[in-house]
């Protein structure tokens, strides 16, 4: 398996019936590598809760390689003012917290706390924040990264290392953020956002850790919150995210590496050292 779901190019081939791409055409291939297309969550337009999806780079080959295949109705058209390099993180860092910010149900003027703030994720996430109109509070570990977000579209921040979390998040924001966006793959990071949470706010998770996390009945009923989960990003999703990026609302923190230094950027991923975006270049475009 060729792993790899953040894939942006040129089309050199097509195949028999393929009518809504050609030759020459820039192109991203994205987690979403195919849907079962009938199912009532595809044809509602949520295709990816599909229980039939394939994942690019995990159940179908992805795109650390010159050349992949991809299933035309689902890339997505990088629009002429984006650069590959610019494109190829919102194929899957960006429309992931783009949907999710979407899923907070945060309205301009209010304040969303994004968790992991400093991240491949989380610095995509503040800026589509930013101009969706949200106020944006940085939620990380360490001063350096809070120093790191508010040079990317965060109003204020809150280091977690230092006591007090949740009385410090909520004086900030007047009683708490309207939503929460926790892109930390951290149970404790869950459970302490679901505490400062304003009432009839919104904890969006997409940070995958192992187990499960508590949740106090009695704050969560009487406070009308609500917890939800999100997945990437539908293709309209996409579509909206590379537009927004094409347009000059988000632009990747970057550093372009060959695809001979993959084990060292994965052992700096383990280590949480890299901020921003690291990203391959398999071919000269």
């Amino acid at each position: 398996m060729i792993p790899g779901h953040e894939g942006a190019g040129v089309v050199v081939k097509v195949g028999a019936g393929v009518t809504n791409l050609k030759v020459g055409d820039r192109v991203g291939s994205a987690w979403l590598h195919t849907a079962c297309g009938f199912c009532e969550h595809c044809l509602s337009g949520w295709e990816t809760v599909c229980l039939q999806t394939s994942p690019t780079g995990f159940a179908s080959d992805g795109c650390f390689a010159e050349y992949t295949v991809a299933q035309a109705n689902y890339v997505s058209k990088i629009p002429d003012k984006l650069s590959f390099e610019q494109a190829s993180p919102i194929l899957c860092a960006g429309v992931t917290t783009y949907k999710g910010l979407k899923e907070t149900e945060v309205k301009p003027g209010q304040w969303v706390a994004i968790v992991g703030a400093s991240g491949g994720l989380g610095h995509v996430a503040m800026q589509y924040a930013k101009i969706m109109g949200m106020k944006v509070l940085a939620v990380d570990f360490g001063q350096d990264k809070i120093d790191y977000c508010l040079q990317h579209g965060a109003l204020a921040g809150v280091d977690v290392s230092k006591p007090n979390v949740i009385e410090r998040i909520q004086k900030i924001t007047d009683g708490g953020p309207h939503g929460v966006l926790v892109l930390a793959p951290s149970i404790p990071a869950y459970e302490q956002a679901a505490k400062y949470l304003r009432r009839r706010g919104v904890l969006v998770g997409i940070g995958l850790p192992a187990g499960e996390f508590k949740v106090d009945i009695l704050d969560w009923i009487l406070g009308r919150k609500t917890v939800r989960g999100s997945i990437v990003g539908t293709r309209q999703d996409l579509q909206e995210a590379l537009v927004i990026a094409a347009e000059g609302g988000v632009k990747c923190d970057i550093t372009e590496k060959k695809i001979e230094e993959i084990n060292n950027i994965l052992e700096e991923m383990k280590k949480g050292t890299i901020k921003g975006r690291s990203v391959l270049r398999l071919a000269k475009l």
